[in-house]
C-alpha cells in the first residue's frame, strides 16, 4: 500500500476495526517509520476521533519523535470525551508547548465548562514568550462570559486594541457576548453596531444577550431587522426570539413566529423550541394551550426532552398555584428522571400555599428515594481572581475567617 493510499484510507475509515486493519498494514508495509510521522498522527486523530483513547493513547507511546500535532491531537481527544484531568496530565507531559498546545488546554478547559481553570492556564500561559491568538483570546472571553468576570473582559478587550489585534467576527462576537453576559448591553450594542460585517451567530448573540438583560423590546426589533437585511434565522435564533417573547408576556406574537418556522422558513421545531413554548404559554397562564403543545411534540423526541417539557410547565404551574395540574406534570417527571428539581418545586408550591403538611410529604418522599438536593454555588470576582462557592462545603482554607466577617455583618444588621 502507498503513503497516498494509506493516508486516503485512514481518512475514509468510520470503525475502529478499519483503523486497526490499516494500522496493521502500515506497519507491515514498513510506512511506520519516522520518514512517515503524519501517517501515525492521521491514525493517532482516527482513534481520538471516535473516542478510542486506549488505542490512541498506545500509539502514541510508539511514536519515537512525537510532533506538536501528535501531543494536541491527544489532549483534544480527551478533552471531547470531557476527561480533562487526562489532557492536563499530557500537556505537562509535553517536553515543548507552543502556542497550538496551549490554545488546545486552555480551549479544552473552557468547552468542558471549566472556566476557571481556562483562565488559570491563560496566567501561567502569559509567563513564557508566546504571544496568544485568536482562537485562544475567544475561548478566554467565552471563560468570562459564563463567569461574569467583567474585569478580565474588559482587560482582555484593552489589550486587543493595544495590540492593534485584528478584529473578526468571530472575536467581535465573543466580546458582545462577554458584555452581555456580564450585564453591559450598551457596550454589547456598540460594539455590534460598530461590525461592517455580521454572520447569523452574532445576531443571535445580540439577540440572546438583549432578552438575557431585560431588553425583549430590542431583541424582537434587532430579530425583524435580521429578517428585513435578508439573514435566515437558524435554530438558535427562534430560541432567542421565542425566549423573549416569553419574558415580555408576549404569547400571541411568540406563537406568531413559532408558526413561521414552518410556515416561512420551513424548519422542523426541536425540543427546545416546544419548551421555550410551554414556558411562554405557562407564563401568560394559558395551561390547556402549553398540555396541547406537549401532546404535539413528535414521538422521535427522548425521554430527557419530554423531561424538559414538563419541567416548564410545572415550573409555570407551581408559578401560578395550579396545584392540580402541577401535580399531574410532577408524576409524569417522576417517571421521566430522578432528579430533585421536581420535589422541591412541588414542595416549594405547597408550603407558599399553606399546605405544609403536603410539603413535608414531598420532602419525606424525596428522602425516602434517595434523592438528594443539588447544592447552590456562586462565584465572585476578586482582584482578577475567580472565587467559587458551594453551600455546605467546610473544606475551604479561609471558610473560618469567611464566616468571622459574615458574624460580623450580621452583627452590624441586627
Amino acid at each position: 500500500m502507498s503513503k497516498s493510499r494509506c493516508l486516503l484510507v485512514l481518512e475514509k475509515c468510520m470503525n475502529t476495526k478499519q483503523f486497526k486493519q490499516t494500522h496493521a498494514q502500515i506497519i507491515l508495509t514498513g510506512l511506520g517509520n519516522n520518514s512517515f510521522a503524519i501517517s501515525r498522527n492521521t491514525l493517532l486523530l482516527m482513534y481520538s476521533t471516535c473516542a478510542r483513547m486506549v488505542e490512541a493513547r498506545l500509539l502514541f507511546e510508539e511514536i519515537p519523535e512525537r510532533t506538536a500535532v501528535s501531543w494536541t491531537v491527544m489532549i483534544s481527544g480527551y478533552s471531547k470525551r470531557g476527561d480533562v484531568d487526562s489532557a492536563r496530565l499530557i500537556f505537562d507531559e509535553a517536553p515543548f508547548k507552543d502556542r497550538g498546545i496551549w490554545g488546545c488546554m486552555i480551549s479544552s478547559y473552557v468547552q468542558n465548562n471549566c472556566f476557571k481553570e481556562g483562565l488559570e492556564m491563560f496566567r501561567l500561559m502569559q509567563l513564557t514568550d508566546i504571544d496568544p491568538d485568536e482562537g485562544i483570546f475567544v475561548s478566554l472571553l467565552s471563560a468570562c462570559a459564563h463567569l461574569g468576570s467583567a474585569d478580565i473582559g474588559i482587560w482582555i478587550h484593552r489589550h486587543l486594541k493595544r495590540m492593534q489585534f485584528p478584529m473578526s467576527v468571530q472575536l467581535n462576537t465573543a466580546l458582545i457576548d462577554m458584555y452581555a453576559k456580564c450585564g453591559n448591553l450598551g457596550l454589547a450594542k456598540n460594539l455590534f453596531d460598530g461590525m461592517r460585517e455580521r454572520d447569523v451567530i452574532c445576531w443571535n448573540v445580540m439577540i440572546s444577550g438583549s432578552t438575557m438583560n431585560g431588553d425583549a423590546e430590542n431583541a424582537l426589533a434587532l430579530f425583524e431587522q435580521m429578517e428585513k437585511d435578508g439573514l435566515r434565522p437558524n435554530d438558535i435564533t427562534f430560541i432567542a426570539v421565542l425566549t423573549a417573547c416569553s419574558y415580555s408576556g408576549m404569547a400571541c406574537k411568540g406563537l406568531q413566529i413559532f408558526d413561521s418556522m414552518k410556515s416561512v422558513y420551513r424548519m422542523e421545531p426541536k425540543s427546545e423550541h416546544y419548551g421555550c413554548m410551554i414556558n411562554l404559554l405557562g407564563r401568560a397562564g394559558r395551561f390547556e394551550e402549553a398540555k396541547e403543545i406537549i401532546r404535539k411534540m413528535p414521538t422521535s423526541c427522548s425521554h430527557s426532552d419530554e423531561a424538559m417539557a414538563w419541567r416548564a410547565l410545572l415550573s409555570s404551574c407551581c408559578s401560578h398555584g395550579e396545584t392540580s395540574l402541577a401535580e399531574v406534570a410532577a408524576e409524569r417527571l417522576v417517571q421521566l428522571e430522578r432528579h430533585c428539581g421536581v420535589y422541591v418545586l412541588l414542595s416549594n408550591m405547597y408550603a407558599s400555599s399553606g399546605k405544609y403538611d403536603d410539603a413535608r410529604r414531598i420532602r419525606k418522599d424525596m428522602k425516602d428515594r434517595g434523592v438528594e438536593k443539588t447544592p447552590g454555588c456562586s462565584s465572585i470576582e476578586v482582584n482578577g481572581f475567580i472565587h467559587e462557592f458551594v453551600a455546605g462545603e467546610k473544606t475551604r482554607p479561609q471558610m473560618q475567617e469567611i464566616h468571622k466577617v459574615l458574624e460580623k455583618m450580621n452583627g452590624q444588621l441586627e
